[in-house]
């Protein structure tokens, strides 16, 4: 856990992205019943070179389950050299064997050519006429209070 949370911080400063993760609320995440969220590791010995945070999702469109990773990074030292390919790619098996996953998503800042460049390389394609929409803070406890 302590290598995960150090590569999902490192992402954070490197998008300048603020971290508001508590460690309690990682560790739930990934222990509870059923898990929340899933990571991994890519490790070279003792040196973690990348980590991904990922999820189940269900797409009726898609007609099968699917696997969202909402966070990936790569050191600097390791970016080209094909950690986050084989990464990506563990997690594809690894979420295919939990929840029959058929298919990926995840999203990348508009401002990172780099970025969306690899996973178009990969594959990656923005689906016509989507658009991410989130809820938080407030609005998402107000939604929850309606029930």
């Amino acid at each position: 856990m302590p290598r995960l949370e150090e590569g999902l911080y490192a992402l954070a400063q490197d998008l300048n992205d603020p971290y508001r993760l508590e460690s309690c609320t990682l560790e739930r995440a990934l222990i509870s019943d059923p898990p929340a969220c899933s990571g991994a590791l890519a490790l070279d010995g003792d040196s973690l070179r990348g980590v991904a945070l990922f999820s189940p999702l269900m797409s009726t469109a898609l007609g099968s389950p699917g696997v969202y990773v909402s966070d990936l990074w790569i050191t600097p030292e390791a970016r080209g050299a094909g950690v986050g390919h084989v990464l990506l790619g563990w997690v594809a098996a690894r979420a295919s064997h939990l929840w029959g996953s058929g298919f990926m998503r995840l999203a990348a800042y508009e401002d990172n050519p780099r970025s969306i460049a690899f996973y178009e390389r990969l594959g990656f394609t923005r689906p016509n006429g989507e658009t991410s929409l989130r809820l938080s803070g407030a609005g998402f406890e107000t939604l929850m209070r309606t029930t």
